[in-house]
């Protein structure tokens, strides 16, 4: 098959192309950076210097030069919510409510629990991190829906503190900042957010557990450094998308998903993988006629992004699920005539949509699950946010029965011996009766 970029805006390539490198998300020059703007702002006592913090996000265009705080008044996200017209009050409030339902139900799906052991009882308990903090990009667009996604999925949690930050916030994530119920928003991007947030800026701003939410270069650099120190989401990579499609595919539709994801970044990557040559040609079509009616800047961003994207012609719908798998696309589309059976076939992706009506877009915009999903490959062995990201998992034992403990009394001794562990073994002796 022609591989001509003259033909084709998407390159056209057979299964033995197909890339599986994984690429760091982590950028070197930007780790470096970043750990200069951590130790910049970080006090010896390691907490952020409010004043160094300020300077930061002045010279970093966070803030404007006559700027003499990075926190924003609460009052300005109510007001901003206020202002907005009715249909997009009750669009970001139907929103709210979708997302909301869903991290609700799954925090419900896991509760505390406990089991007999010899002479006792041992079990688990579920509960929140105090504090979360949650990140929404404030770049090329306004994100208010990864405002929701964070902040809304931390509340479920039961999380006592939400702090957010997000970079010159348009009215419209102040907005959802509001009915969000976040307790305190930073006017911050970059590096010196995930700082604030990880090591806390006294009195201002809580140490958060827990850091979650997708941003640039600088945010993944910074969550790597602070990932340990505080728990993190992910190290998110750019964006992709992957459609499997046979002939009975819509072109026009699964061509206006591939730009969908395009027009996010330009190292977004968008993948067809499909039975038919014909759809195949077709949604190429479609993509270049569709990629010409895009505005500015969405047009020139999807026109770079195209340049790593690419379509695979497959012998069989196997074929097609083994070459997903191998990607772990961070959005899977299954647009065949069998998508329920398909996608059930597929093991490894962040998100899965389900038939042509089942538009990754609307899974961006609050149908019920996150949209903050893993990339570059590690769909493999983990998931998407969720409110498991808030939630501790710990386990405790008690013996109250000493006499009928003593079978698990003698197994212990004689474990901790054959690991040489003779201290072990001595405080276990202790519990002989």
């Amino acid at each position: 098959m022609s591989t001509s970029a003259d033909k084709h805006i998407l390159h056209f390539i057979s299964p033995d192309q197909v890339s599986l490198e994984i690429k760091d998300p982590v950028d070197g020059s930007a780790l470096e950076q970043a750990k200069a703007i951590l130790d910049e702002i970080q006090t010896p006592q390691g907490f952020v210097n409010s004043e160094a913090l300020l300077s930061v996000a002045k010279r970093l265009h966070d803030l404007p030069c006559d700027a003499n705080t990075f926190i924003i008044p609460l009052q300005a996200c109510k007001e901003a919510y206020e202002a907005l017209s009715e249909d997009e009050r009750k669009t970001l409030n139907n929103l709210h409510s979708r997302i909301k339902a869903f991290a609700q139900a799954q925090r419900a799906s896991i509760s505390n629990m406990t089991i007999p052991i010899p002479g006792g009882e041992a079990g688990h308990t579920v509960s929140p991190c105090k504090s979360a903090g949650c990140y929404a990009p404030g770049g090329r667009y306004p994100l208010p829906s990864s405002v929701l996604m964070t902040a809304v999925t931390a509340r479920a949690a039961g999380c006592q503190t939400v702090v957010l930050a997000s970079p010159r916030p348009a009215p419209i994530t102040l907005a959802a900042a509001y009915i969000s119920g976040v307790d305190v928003f930073l006017g911050l991007g970059g590096a010196q957010a995930i700082g604030a947030m990880a090591y806390g800026c006294p009195p201002l701003v809580p140490r958060s557990d827990v850091i979650v939410g997708p941003g640039n270069k600088w945010v993944t650099a910074a969550k790597s450094i602070v990932n340990g120190y505080c728990g993190i989401d992910m190290l998110a990579g750019p964006s992709e998308v992957l459609v499997i499609a046979d002939e009975t595919a819509n072109a026009s539709v699964v061509a206006a998903d591939l730009l969908a994801q395009a027009e996010h970044d330009v190292v977004a990557r968008a993948i067809l993988v499909s039975t038919s040559k014909e759809i195949m040609e077709q949604v190429d079509r479609e993509v270049q006629d569709q990629l010409e009616a895009l505005p500015e800047p969405n047009r020139s961003i999807a026109t770079e992004a195209m340049k790593l994207s690419f379509a695979v012609h497959c012998d069989s719908i196997d074929q097609c699920i083994t070459i997903s798998d191998s990607i772990a696309p961070e959005h899977l589309e299954i647009q065949t005539k069998d998508s329920i059976g398909v996608g059930k076939r597929c093991a490894n992706y962040g998100g899965l949509f389900v038939g042509q009506h089942a538009a990754e877009v609307l899974g961006d915009y609050g149908a019920g699950p996150n949209h903050t999903l893993p990339t570059g490959g590690t769909g493999r062995y983990t998931g998407g946010l969720s409110v498991f990201h808030f939630l501790r998992i710990r386990t405790w034992m008690r013996v109250d029965q000493p006499e009928n403990s003593q079978d698990m009394v003698e197994d212990s001794i004689r474990m901790a011996r054959l690991e040489g562990l003779e201290g072990h073994a001595r405080a276990a002796e202790r519990r002989r009766i």
